[in-house]
């Protein structure tokens, strides 16, 4: 089995199986390998324990991880990778530790330009010449994984040019194969909680990152991005060339902004970077809660400020895709975290995979309490998810909490998109748009689950909670692009349909519950929205509603409801 037959085999995907039989004819390449990566964590190691002997663990522990983030990168793509997914694992690695390689970077010097221009033209079968009219004498960007060029071809687009670093899917496999091994050895010994074989992580790991160097991919990952926000005009999207694009060359559309983090170009090019930070919160939230489909590398490189006040995303090879029950999962969380409803916080845990099942979450609860309680103290605005994943990773040593490999991503994804939005806002709270944006989402969600949602939020223990209802109206009308109007259509749309019923009944309770009227509470709803109800409005949308049922059953409805009153 030679090194062509390998590439054929795995050229879409990760394939543990496959890269075991090719290591095995391959001895010589898998110790070579190994005798480096465990001299270098060997000096590290002794560092660590010549600390220790010397007493100066506490006085080192910064250089220490200074030296283990120097120490990824020297070791090339697989552990820079490593360290990146490391920084998101609050749950596996010290403070201090995550602190620092959180600053590892997708930075490495290019690789030689001629030998970049030679991949072009043998993977695309035609000349640089026949293909574009110019291209960059030296690459624009350079990463770990890849470097990019900024063209412009034969007809005229102007194009970024993405080209695979050499042979760089044989050293990802030689690696990965080391990890694996070690990861079967190390696995027992390791008292961390994984819920899972720590080999299920390095595949999950090396899955991820075979999705990341198959171009093709990554095309396919931009145009469903693309669709997912094609009526959004807020959010660019870059089109793909697919003549020009195959498995280790992608050229796509050039994009020309400015990083999120560019402040003072941004502010030069008279742009407000506070409209920026709501595009950014938003699509980022809707690619969670609405689509499911997310993009897990949102670094400051991979977004644009664009000069018509767009914001664009770029590099699509770093995706994943979110259950149904997930999205709405996480929708709980959020409105129970605001709620200050711990106890159905622990379960949304244990739903989301981060406790397993089974596990007694009595104990759990005040933990929860006091992380939340102190990361947000008593004002809701100062919620902060670097805060709470520093929390976390103080919580997660004493209680069995894991981070499940996908929310690993998610993390990664929210946090950093809150720094960006922190380098351009200083004051910058993420509830202050994420809340508003999940209150609007719950008060005018069509779907059966979100209305199920909003019937949770809205009752407990079978009582109507008016406050919460007041709570979401007055946090969606924050939203500049929410309607009280088209919201008070759809509610009553469902009141009167047949999946209504049950609110019908319960909305009677709620007015007479507690034997009395609950006139105050009606008069403080209709004060938050009398404004934007304007008569003429009101009334069209009275008739539009009932257009859309029979007479018949109009008139069923309404003395059912005007008997139990």
């Amino acid at each position: 089995m030679n090194s062509q037959t390998l590439t054929q085999q795995n050229n879409r995907r990760y394939d543990s199986k496959a890269i075991a039989r090719y290591c095995r004819y391959r001895p010589w390449l898998v110790w070579a390998r190994a005798i480096k990566i465990i001299w270098f964590f060997a000096v590290f190691i002794f560092s660590l324990k010549w600390d220790e002997w010397q007493n100066q663990e506490e006085q080192n522990k910064f250089k220490r991880a200074i030296q283990l983030r120097q120490l990824l990168t020297r070791l090339g793509p697989t552990f820079i990778k490593v360290g990146q997914a490391l920084s998101t694992r609050p749950d596996l690695v010290r403070r201090d530790y995550l602190d620092e390689l959180v600053k590892l970077q997708d930075q490495l010097p290019p690789f030689d330009n001629a030998l970049a221009y030679k991949i072009i033209e043998t993977e695309l079968e035609r000349s640089i010449d026949e293909i574009f009219s110019e291209l960059s004498p030296s690459p624009v960007a350079a990463a770990s994984l890849g470097q990019v060029y900024r063209g412009r071809l034969m007809s005229g687009e102007e194009v970024a040019v993405k080209v695979q670093r050499p042979n760089l899917r044989p050293v990802l496999t030689l690696d990965l194969y080391l990890m694996r091994w070690a990861a079967s050895w190390l696995s027992p010994w390791l008292p961390l909680n994984l819920g899972h074989d720590l080999t299920m992580i390095v595949d999950e790991f090396g899955t991820k990152l075979f999705e990341e160097i198959d171009y093709i991919n990554e095309a396919r990952n931009a145009e469903k991005f693309a669709s997912n926000f094609r009526d959004d005009l807020q959010v660019k999207v870059p089109a793909i060339y697919w003549r020009y694009t195959n498995t280790h060359v992608l050229t796509l559309e050039w994009i020309n902004g400015f990083k999120l983090t560019e402040t003072k170009s941004i502010r030069e090019a008279g742009l407000d970077p506070e409209t920026i930070i709501q595009i950014g919160v938003t699509s980022g939230l809707q690619q969670l809660l609405e689509h499911g489909f997310f993009h897990a590398d949102p670094h400051p490189g991979n977004l644009f400020a664009m000069p018509d006040g767009r914001m664009a995303y770029i590099d699509f090879g770093m995706m994943d895709q979110l259950h149904e029950t997930t999205k709405e999962t996480l929708v709980d969380a959020l409105v129970h975290v605001v709620n200050k409803e711990y106890d159905e916080l622990a379960d949304d845990f244990v739903k989301l995979g981060f406790l397993t099942p089974g596990t007694d979450i009595h104990p759990i609860v005040p933990a929860l309490e006091a992380v939340f309680e102190d990361a947000i103290g008593k004002n809701v605005g100062d919620f902060n998810f670097k805060t709470i994943t520093d929390e976390f990773s103080e919580l997660m040593y004493e209680y069995p909490f894991r981070v499940p490999a996908k929310f690993a991503l998610i993390i990664r994804s929210l946090v950093t998109q809150e720094g960006i939005a922190l380098s351009l806002n200083p004051d910058f709270k993420i509830v202050e748009v994420a809340y508003p944006y999940t209150a609007k989402r719950l008060l005018t969600g069509e779907s059966p689950q979100l209305r199920r949602r909003l019937l949770n939020v809205l009752f407990k223990n079978g009582k109507f909670q008016w406050h919460r209802l007041e709570n979401l109206i007055a946090i969606a009308r924050t939203d500049r692009n929410f309607d009280v109007l088209p919201t008070a259509q759809l509610g009553l749309q469902y009141l009167l349909s047949d999946e209504g019923k049950f609110l019908q009944r319960q909305l009677v309770l709620a007015l007479t519950e507690d034997d009395r009227l609950h006139t105050e509470e009606v008069q403080r709803l209709w004060n938050l929205v009398k404004d934007d109800l304007k008569p003429t409005r009101l009334f069209n949308v009275a008739i539009g509603v009932l257009t859309e049922f029979s007479r018949e059953g109009v008139a069923a409805i309404l003395p059912k409801a005007l008997k139990e009153l």
